[in-house]
């Protein structure tokens, strides 16, 4: 086994996670599939984002619409931009895609496609709570809501237990575009509530949490380096 020099390798204690809380309201970004003019998967997170809201949280809703594909333009174009912004001011997310084709929507992918893993010094997901969620046309599946997590651990966020897959959506919305009382709808109120637990749980301690032992390595060689040749 090889030495593991003292100031890299971290031995966990209760006296390295934050002492007090942050008391304003969580902030949540919440994300959709598709560009239909009545696009279920935007129902389902507006839905989402009144919930949240009820239970104290602060969101923002990204709507896709203009934003365009990945490499196709650079960072400086507005939507891109905007969309940057808002993974940086989040502290949890909801995603939300349709299934298409037997996996998530080219819409949804784009919007994290277009999110780099590190900024700078700075990663714009890593840390954050997320919940997966997905409707589909026919029968329940699960297939988008699984590709979504990978794409989250992938993102480095911390991905909730609970999800929702919503079948026949075009059968759970009302003529007013609100969710009717249901099973799928109890579902979505589940996630919501695990997504506020969990946001709280680690907002606060989310930089200590995605620490990692082989990046501490990494950085100190690199360093190392530098010293050396100068």
């Amino acid at each position: 086994m090889p030495n593991l020099e003292q100031d890299q390798f971290k031995q966990t204690t209760a006296e390295d996670f934050a002492k007090t809380s942050s008391t304003h309201k969580p902030k949540i970004l919440l994300l959709y599939g598709s560009l239909r003019e009545r696009s279920f998967s935007r129902l389902v997170v507006e839905e989402s984002a009144r919930l949240l809201e009820a239970m104290g949280a602060e969101t923002k809703i990204f709507n896709p619409s203009g934003l365009p594909l990945p490499d196709d333009e650079d960072a400086s174009h507005p939507k891109v931009a905007e969309l940057r912004e808002l993974m940086m001011w989040s502290e949890g997310q909801v995603w939300c895609s349709p299934e298409r084709h037997g996996s998530m929507t080219g819409i949804m992918k784009s919007q994290i496609d277009w999110v780099p893993l590190s900024v700078g010094a700075v990663r714009p997901t890593q840390g954050k709570t997320l919940a997966v969620m997905q409707v589909c046309g026919g029968s329940q599946s699960f297939n988008a809501v699984n590709q979504l997590r990978v794409l989250g651990r992938w993102m480095r966020m911390v991905t909730i237990p609970n999800q929702s897959s919503v079948a026949k959506a075009f059968l759970e919305f009302d003529d007013n575009n609100r969710m009717k009382p249901s099973s799928y709808y109890n579902r979505i109120v589940d996630v919501c509530e695990e997504l506020m637990r969990f946001t709280l749980l680690t907002r606060d301690n989310a930089d200590y949490l995605v620490d990692r032992y082989s990046e501490r390595v990494e950085s100190a060689e690199e360093l190392s380096k530098r010293v050396n040749q100068k």
